[in-house]
């Protein structure tokens, strides 16, 4: 069995003004990236924040994000800010039909995604739970629910108001996501790695395949 490789929580927090949920009316507030080693958080003017986590993400040696409906949600949504905002990142989404969705896409977009961004792989850690714990257990997959479930314990703020967040609960809240993301995913590894997306098994006509990059 091969040595895990670095596992990288990301969690992502968008501006709830108006709902937070469509990424042609909401911005980025902050995002999380949380390793064994540190817990880092990107805030700010958003096409600064988009950049330095892109280069931060460059940077760190090739390893595997772990997101909690990040192929539905995150990815997809910190692909169309960046576009709007016209700053390159090294992400590529492609849309994968054969992942079951149980809420309606994101505005724009076919459904869900497989990712790769720099030299990191990428897992839904919610696909990975839903599959196995959701399903024999009847239980809700949110990411609080199952943290609670573990025996982990996540911050919790009202959704609602993201946007009236102090900036150091923002911060809090990000990275308690984000954390958990990853100690999810490392627990359930090698199980996880089955999950890893591959972007090359990904049978779509080119039009469906996305890239977060500005030429």
């Amino acid at each position: 069995m091969g040595k895990r490789p670095p596992v990288y929580g990301l969690d992502i927090e968008t501006d709830t003004t108006v709902d937070g949920l469509d990424p042609g009316r909401s911005r980025v507030l902050a995002v999380a990236l949380s390793h064994d080693g540190f817990d880092e958080v990107f805030d700010g003017f958003e096409p600064e924040l988009l950049a330095a986590l892109d280069t931060r993400l460059g940077d760190l040696a090739p390893g595997v994000l772990a997101t909690w409906n990040g192929a539905a949600f995150d990815l997809p949504f910190l692909a169309d800010r960046a576009r709007r905002r016209r700053v390159p990142l090294g992400l590529t989404l492609r849309h994968d039909p054969t992942i079951a969705m149980r809420h309606d896409p994101l505005p724009g977009h076919p459904g869900a995604y497989r990712a790769e961004w720099h030299g990191h792989g990428h897992v839904d850690a919610y696909r990975l739970y839903r599959a196995d714990v959701g399903r024999t257990l009847r239980v809700s997959c949110s990411l609080k629910s199952i943290a609670r479930l573990v025996g982990l314990a996540p911050v919790e703020v009202d959704r609602a108001g993201i946007h009236d967040l102090e900036r150091e609960a923002l911060h809090a809240y990000a990275t308690s996501d984000a954390h958990l993301a990853r100690v999810l995913t490392q627990r359930r590894w090698p199980t996880a790695a089955r999950y890893v997306d591959r972007l090359e098994r990904v049978l779509t006509p080119p039009p469906v395949a996305l890239r977060a990059s500005v030429a």
